[in-house]
């Protein structure tokens, strides 16, 4: 049986290494097995999520918590 790989781009204000590398490493302990990164060269400074199995509300919820906006890209 086939899983469906899911994607989610979010939209955030998260500006320096560091801060996304903690951003990361916490949502990696909520959904692990995916895969997290940031592309902070972006105007938008992405978040991309990539796996079988998160809760778009629930990342959204951790980065807000952390002291960042966080809003799904249309």
């Amino acid at each position: 049986m086939k899983f469906l790989i899911m994607i989610e781009v979010f939209k955030t204000n998260v500006k320096g290494a560091v801060h996304a590398k903690k951003i990361v490493n916490i949502l990696l302990e909520q959904f692990p097995g995916n895969k997290i990164n940031f592309d902070l060269h972006d105007c938008d400074k992405i978040l991309r999520v990539e796996g079988k199995s998160f809760c778009a509300e629930k990342i959204m919820t951790l980065v807000i918590e952390n002291g960042f906006n966080c809003n799904v890209l249309e």
